[in-house]
């Protein structure tokens, strides 16, 4: 049955995904027809819209912390969500209620007609719509697939930032980390200022930029940054002084800065639309938040460290962090079948004595008995290989076994079906 106005959250949500048969179905054009049919196409306020294939959530956490620091009216659209469909809808640092979704989804289904959406196209046009209702100063839009057909593109961002760009999502986006680039790249627009932190930035986006008369800034060219002790220091594209003793953010692991260089680049480049003092700057990175990055949990005698971790790129990120700071533990671990899974591995390997790996439950999920073989394949030992029926079981698991530190990863489902564990606790 059709939901209305009156059905819950929850049982809207079941709906809209049995509504597609497809959970990813890329290009713009059906999107963006509803959204000029509802007047969402073209927000008011400054619209950043930021797209990578790491660092884009922590980035937006960023620059929503600052924004908001400099006392900016700011609405936050983010995905996945790690326990509730609300964390992806934000409004100065609150979740939008169930009623204010529920009432933007029954106005996308009574504008649509025969247009067939996607859950995520329906979460983007709920996001607006509920932007739509408050006078916002700044609108922040994460991409959630690759850029140029992703359902967020169909808004004509006033910035972009494009974060660090690696090999995820092969059976949509492909392996080629230059094509990968192009489609990032997608989210700029004609005459309006982007921002690239990856300090290794393919040539195909650079020229993509030319091409499209795009003013980008790059990472170690355009400006640079330094980290001090307790500080880091920003640099222009002259090597010169801009911000110095910058507060660290608020989020472990070193590449975090590096995230945070690219935000202050769009920041300084935005000055003139939306003010910001070092101040400001200082006190947005020092209260960032952003669960299930590095994310630190103690229970009972047990360390718990918590990443998305869910590609090469990622997993060798987290493995300078498990490197830096000394850390052996035993791992819970699973991940979706279109991830290149063997480097992962390879890179984690070394950091984890033991491997607990459970079905996730969801169809893209790769099999356990698939990823048992990947382990023995990458010179996991059978004895430190843990098959469990689900995260939960895996969870319990090493509650009852582990010695000292426990590290989740591999999948957004792995972080949140385990901080679902603990919640129900």
């Amino acid at each position: 049955m059709k939901p209305t106005e009156t059905t819950s959250l929850t049982e809207w949500i079941d709906w809209l995904v049995s509504l597609h048969a497809d959970e990813i179905d890329l290009g713009i054009d059906r999107v963006k027809s509803v959204a000029e049919a509802m007047n969402l196409a073209s927000p008011s306020p400054v619209v950043i819209s930021v797209a990578g294939t790491n660092g884009k959530g922590s980035s937006i956490a960023m620059l929503a912390s600052i924004y908001e620091a400099a006392g900016y009216q700011v609405g936050v659209y983010t995905s996945p969500h790690l326990l509730h469909f609300n964390e992806r809808i934000r409004i100065q640092g609150h979740l939008a209620d169930d009623q204010q979704i529920v009432q933007a989804f029954a106005e996308i289904e009574a504008a649509r007609g025969q247009t067939k959406l996607t859950y995520f196209e329906f979460s983007t046009l709920a996001a607006l719509w509920v932007f739509a209702q408050y006078s916002l100063d700044v609108i922040l839009l994460e991409v959630g697939l690759g850029g140029r057909l992703d359902a967020v593109n169909l808004v004509d961002a006033d910035a972009s930032l494009i974060t660090a760009i690696g090999i995820d999502h092969e059976d949509w986006l492909g392996s080629d980390r230059n094509q990968i680039a192009v489609e990032k790249a997608g989210i700029m627009r004609s005459g309006k200022p982007s921002v690239c932190s990856d300090n290794d930035i393919p040539e195909t986006l650079v020229k993509y930029a030319s091409q499209h008369n795009v003013p980008l800034k790059r990472l170690d060219t355009d400006f640079f940054y330094h980290k001090n002790n307790q500080a880091w220091s920003f640099l222009d594209s002259e090597n010169q002084l801009v911000y110095q003793t910058l507060a660290l953010p608020a989020l472990s692991g070193d590449f975090q800065i590096q995230n945070a260089s690219g935000v202050v680049a769009l920041i300084e480049t935005l000055q003139a639309e939306l003010p910001v003092s070092f101040d400001q700057l200082s006190q947005g990175l020092n209260e960032v938040k952003h669960p299930g990055r590095l994310q630190k949990m103690q229970l009972d005698h047990q360390n718990w460290l918590i990443d998305v971790a869910h590609n090469p790129q990622a997993a060798e990120v987290l493995a300078h962090y498990l490197k830096q700071a000394s850390i052996q533990a035993d791992a819970i671990f699973s991940v979706l079948q279109d991830k290149d899974v063997t480097p992962m591995i390879e890179a984690i390997k070394p950091y984890v004595k033991k491997w607990s790996i459970a079905d996730l439950g969801v169809p893209r999920a790769l099999s356990i008995d698939k990823l048992e073989r990947v382990l023995l394949q990458s010179g996991v030992l059978p004895e430190n290989i843990v098959k469990c029926s689900n995260i939960s079981e895996a969870v319990a698991h090493n509650r009852q076994t582990s010695k000292k530190d426990v590290l989740v990863w591999g999948s957004f489902f792995t972080v949140s079906q385990t901080l679902a564990c603990f919640q129900n606790d």
